[in-house]
This record gives structure tokens, sequence and C-alpha cells, in this order.
């Protein structure tokens, strides 16, 4: 295959992937800006009844069962995708949607319903805290964005006319990234 029609076959993965990811990269894009100026989103909390002398064992077979019991309690779904276990933590995922906290101290356990604004629900999107199909998405964006970026630079290489340029700018871009991460 000559250099132009790699070139051109290169130019149209390209522009497909590129149109693929753009929704992502703009939540990307939005939701690290509003971090980066500390607009995190906010979450409402509601503390929620837990009976007394309840209970919850990570390392139960009925663990799943068990925060049901709670939600229902509450008279709130049920439908939580998996279970994040931290030490004297368990949360109810995904976090991109309303989700509960169950805390132990000393012995206790509380549990606390959290309503996220939009801008919380983005965030928890960008750091793969959202629904299990969301994160297949993720992970399949981010291959294609390792191959539209290698794509683009064969582009650049394989084109006299902008070699010279995807050298100057890969080079710029690798010190500046080098410098800003590692020395300044």
């Amino acid at each position: 295959m000559s250099s132009p029609k790699v070139r051109n076959l290169l130019v149209l993965g390209h522009l497909l992937a590129a149109g693929l990811l753009a929704p992502l990269f703009l939540l990307v894009a939005f939701t690290g800006g509003n971090y980066l100026i500390d607009n995190k989103g906010e979450v409402i909390e509601t503390p929620l009844t837990v009976p007394s002398g309840f209970t919850l064992d990570p390392d139960a077979a009925t663990i799943e069962d068990d925060v049901r019991a709670v939600l229902t309690a509450n008279e709130l779904p049920t439908d939580f995708e998996y279970l994040r276990f931290r030490p004297g933590s368990i949360t109810t995922r995904p976090t991109s949607e309303d989700y509960v906290v169950f805390a132990e101290e000393d012995g206790v356990w509380s549990a606390t319903l959290n309503e996220p604004d939009l801008q919380y629900r983005l965030m928890e999107l960008h750091k793969g805290h959202g629904p299990e199909s969301f994160k297949i998405y993720q992970i399949i964006a981010a291959i294609t964005l390792f191959l539209v970026v290698l794509g683009g630079l064969l582009v650049g290489f394989l084109s006299p006319a902008y070699r010279g340029k995807t050298v100057g700018s890969l080079a710029f871009g690798t010190v500046v990234f080098a410098l800003l991460a590692f020395v300044v």
C-alpha cells in the first residue's frame, strides 16, 4: 500500500475514532477543569435508619443481601451494581448516582444516603466510578485514544510536509510534560 493510501486510511480511522471519543473527552475536559478550579460538586447527605445492633461483615456471603435489607427498610432502591469495601466503610456503587455509605465506628454501624449534584455525578463518571457498562466504554476509549494519538503521529511522520512539524511538536510536548511532571 502506498504512503498516501496509508495516510488516507489513518486519517479516516483518526476521524472516526475522534468522533467516537469526543463526548467522553468533553466530559473529561469539563469535569477535570472544574475540579482543578475547586468545583468538585456537592453531595446532600441524609442519615438513614440502621437497626440497633446491626452489623455488616464484608466477608460474609450475605453482605449484599444485608445491605439491601437496610435499603429496603429505608424505602430506597436496592439495585446497586457492586459494593466498595474500605476499612470501616462500605459504599454502594456506582457513585455517579444516588448511593449509600455504611460506616462503622467503635462497632456501631451507621448509614448515609448521598445525593450528588450534576458536577459530582459527572466527576464520578470521569474517575471510573460509574456503571460497569460505562467503565467498559472508558476502557475502549482509552485504547482508542492511544491508537488515535499513535495514528496521528504516524500520519505526521508519513507526510514529508508535516514530518518536521510532527517531530518538533512531539519533542516540545515531551519536554514540557517532563519538566512540569518531574522537575518544576
